[in-house]
């Protein structure tokens, strides 16, 4: 069995495999700022002193995370397109349609998990704090921003931390719809080349490297946002 790495001379192999790391970053990028940014929003939402607000964001939750990811990129490359108007729909068709639905797909998903670490944060904030906010003249929204989603965010970190980590995995996902990220090229190049053993211990490599990276960047922002600080 020849267990060489020729493919590694090759160009255009090669670029097949740098173009999909690139698109790789690129989703998880997009859905962690995206997805993140959401769930901020959701946390300031769920805030206000209204059951049906409540209700329908624990409804938007519980679908996102009790549904397959890969459920949720199929109902949204193509389901979706089916109920919109023809007009946005030949929009839609003119650009990149799979890595928009997969970035769609990913940020609502990846939202529900980092707005149910954000509320755990809310939650170990002493009402006391709150109160002292609210008793200095700052308003609702004003001790929201200043004191109780910068305190949240910080007791999230460690999770949202593993959250990020699931959500660069996921990005694999995206190849059900022809998304061209890594494992879409991998699978590309072992067509071609039909060296299944060695284009999959480059891979391997590849997206254990980037997790690594991930949790490093990660602990570094936990060692220097520890939520045990004093405002």
């Amino acid at each position: 069995m020849d267990l060489s790495f020729s493919m590694l001379s090759d160009p255009e192999l090669l670029r097949m495999l740098a173009d999909g790391v690139a698109t790789t970053l690129r989703l998880f990028a997009g859905a962690f700022v995206c997805g993140f940014s959401i769930a901020l929003l959701l946390s300031a939402i769920n805030l206000a002193p209204s059951r049906i607000v409540r209700a329908v964001i624990a409804l938007y939750v519980e679908y996102h995370r009790n549904v397959p990811t890969v459920v949720q990129i199929m109902v949204w490359y193509f389901g979706m397109p089916e109920v919109l108007p023809q007009a946005i729909r030949l929009w839609i068709n003119q650009g990149n349609t799979e890595f928009s639905f997969a970035l769609i797909a990913l940020s609502l998903n990846v939202s529900a998990y980092y707005y149910e670490d954000i509320r755990s944060g809310i939650k170990a904030i002493a009402r006391t704090q709150i109160e002292a906010a609210r008793a200095i003249g700052l308003g609702a929204m004003q001790a929201l921003k200043y004191v109780v989603l910068p305190q949240a965010v910080r007791y999230a970190v460690p999770p949202i931390i593993n959250r990020s980590l699931i959500l660069f995995k996921d990005t694999s996902l995206a190849m059900v719809i022809g998304v061209t990220e890594l494992t879409y090229q991998v699978k590309k190049i072992e067509n071609a080349t039909f060296q299944t053993f060695q284009i999959f211990v480059i891979s391997t490599l590849i997206y254990l490297a980037i997790c690594l990276l991930i949790s490093a960047l990660g602990a570094q922002v936990a060692r220097r946002y520890p939520a045990n600080f004093k405002s």
